[in-house]
Protein backbone atom coordinates (compact mmCIF):
# COMPACT_ATOMS: atom_id res chain seq x y z
CA UNK A 1 0.00 0.00 0.00
CA UNK A 2 1.12 3.62 -0.56
CA UNK A 3 2.11 5.73 2.24
CA UNK A 4 0.11 6.58 5.39
CA UNK A 5 -0.58 10.47 4.26
CA UNK A 6 -1.25 8.96 0.53
CA UNK A 7 -4.62 7.35 2.04
CA UNK A 8 -6.69 4.71 0.74
CA UNK A 9 -6.65 6.22 -2.85
CA UNK A 10 -3.66 5.18 -3.91
CA UNK A 11 -1.59 2.37 -4.01
CA UNK A 12 2.56 1.85 -5.11
CA UNK A 13 1.54 -1.28 -7.37
CA UNK A 14 -1.87 -0.22 -8.87
CA UNK A 15 -1.13 3.39 -9.15
CA UNK A 16 -4.71 5.64 -8.42
CA UNK A 17 -7.32 3.28 -7.29
CA UNK A 18 -10.25 5.74 -8.89
CA UNK A 19 -10.13 7.27 -12.15
CA UNK A 20 -8.76 11.11 -13.03
CA UNK A 21 -12.16 11.92 -14.29
CA UNK A 22 -14.20 10.86 -10.99
CA UNK A 23 -12.47 13.41 -8.99
CA UNK A 24 -13.64 16.15 -11.25
CA UNK A 25 -16.98 14.65 -11.04
CA UNK A 26 -16.76 13.37 -14.75
CA UNK A 27 -16.13 16.84 -16.20
CA UNK A 28 -13.85 17.47 -18.86
CA UNK A 29 -14.09 21.09 -19.57
CA UNK A 30 -13.33 23.94 -17.01
CA UNK A 31 -15.64 26.98 -16.48
CA UNK A 32 -12.50 29.25 -16.38
CA UNK A 33 -10.03 30.03 -18.98
CA UNK A 34 -6.61 28.01 -18.22
CA UNK A 35 -3.80 27.72 -20.30
CA UNK A 36 -0.99 25.39 -19.08
CA UNK A 37 1.43 28.31 -17.98
CA UNK A 38 -1.25 30.13 -16.42
CA UNK A 39 -0.62 31.45 -12.64
CA UNK A 40 -2.88 30.82 -9.86
CA UNK A 41 -2.61 31.77 -6.28
CA UNK A 42 -4.52 31.51 -3.00
CA UNK A 43 -6.72 34.81 -2.83
CA UNK A 44 -7.24 33.97 1.12
CA UNK A 45 -10.83 33.32 0.65
CA UNK A 46 -12.08 29.99 2.29
CA UNK A 47 -13.96 28.25 -0.50
CA UNK A 48 -17.52 27.54 0.97
CA UNK A 49 -19.04 23.72 1.31
CA UNK A 50 -16.85 20.29 0.43
CA UNK A 51 -15.24 20.38 -2.65
CA UNK A 52 -12.91 17.14 -2.25
CA UNK A 53 -9.41 15.92 -1.32
CA UNK A 54 -7.63 17.15 -4.63
CA UNK A 55 -9.42 20.45 -4.46
CA UNK A 56 -7.65 20.99 -1.14
CA UNK A 57 -4.43 19.77 -1.81
CA UNK A 58 -4.34 22.47 -5.01
CA UNK A 59 -5.38 24.76 -3.22
CA UNK A 60 -2.63 24.41 -0.63
CA UNK A 61 0.17 24.44 -3.11
CA UNK A 62 -0.79 28.02 -4.12
CA UNK A 63 0.50 30.22 -1.77
CA UNK A 64 2.62 31.43 -4.66
CA UNK A 65 1.35 31.96 -7.86
CA UNK A 66 2.12 28.61 -9.69
CA UNK A 67 1.58 27.12 -13.08
CA UNK A 68 -1.23 25.12 -13.78
CA UNK A 69 1.16 22.52 -15.61
CA UNK A 70 3.08 21.93 -12.22
CA UNK A 71 -0.13 21.84 -9.77
CA UNK A 72 -1.31 18.88 -11.95
CA UNK A 73 1.96 17.24 -11.91
CA UNK A 74 2.34 17.23 -8.34
CA UNK A 75 -1.49 15.92 -8.23
CA UNK A 76 -0.64 13.50 -10.65
CA UNK A 77 -3.63 13.86 -12.83
CA UNK A 78 -4.22 14.80 -15.90
CA UNK A 79 -3.89 18.45 -16.85
CA UNK A 80 -7.23 19.00 -18.01
CA UNK A 81 -8.67 17.57 -14.70
CA UNK A 82 -6.54 19.82 -12.63
CA UNK A 83 -7.79 22.73 -14.80
CA UNK A 84 -11.67 21.65 -14.03
CA UNK A 85 -10.33 21.43 -10.36
CA UNK A 86 -8.51 24.46 -10.60
CA UNK A 87 -11.62 26.18 -12.00
CA UNK A 88 -13.34 24.99 -9.63
CA UNK A 89 -11.90 27.03 -6.73
CA UNK A 90 -11.16 30.00 -9.41
CA UNK A 91 -15.47 30.18 -9.49
CA UNK A 92 -15.88 30.16 -5.83
CA UNK A 93 -13.04 32.78 -5.01
CA UNK A 94 -10.77 30.98 -3.68
CA UNK A 95 -8.12 31.36 -6.51
CA UNK A 96 -7.05 34.22 -8.89
CA UNK A 97 -5.70 33.40 -12.04
CA UNK A 98 -3.10 35.37 -14.20
CA UNK A 99 -2.56 34.38 -18.17
CA UNK A 100 1.32 33.80 -18.78
CA UNK A 101 2.99 36.50 -20.36
CA UNK A 102 3.79 35.88 -23.57
CA UNK A 103 -0.08 36.23 -24.32
CA UNK A 104 0.57 39.74 -24.88
CA UNK A 105 4.04 39.44 -26.73
CA UNK A 106 3.59 35.88 -28.50
CA UNK A 107 6.80 36.66 -31.00
CA UNK A 108 8.91 38.11 -28.45
CA UNK A 109 12.53 37.23 -29.89
CA UNK A 110 14.11 36.83 -25.79
CA UNK A 111 11.42 34.10 -25.06
CA UNK A 112 11.95 32.63 -28.32
CA UNK A 113 15.56 32.31 -27.55
CA UNK A 114 15.26 31.09 -24.22
CA UNK A 115 13.05 28.31 -25.23
CA UNK A 116 15.16 27.45 -27.77
CA UNK A 117 18.29 27.52 -25.11
CA UNK A 118 16.32 25.12 -23.37
CA UNK A 119 15.61 22.70 -26.55
CA UNK A 120 19.38 22.54 -26.76
CA UNK A 121 20.32 21.66 -23.51
CA UNK A 122 18.21 18.88 -23.49
CA UNK A 123 19.83 17.41 -26.70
Amino acid sequence: MGAPHDGPWLDDAAGRLIRPYTVSDGRTRPTADLDLLSQVRMTGTIPAGYLGPEHAQALGMCEAPTSVAEIAAQLKLPAVVAKVILSDLVDCGALTTRAPDYYHHPTDRSLLEAVLDGLRRQL
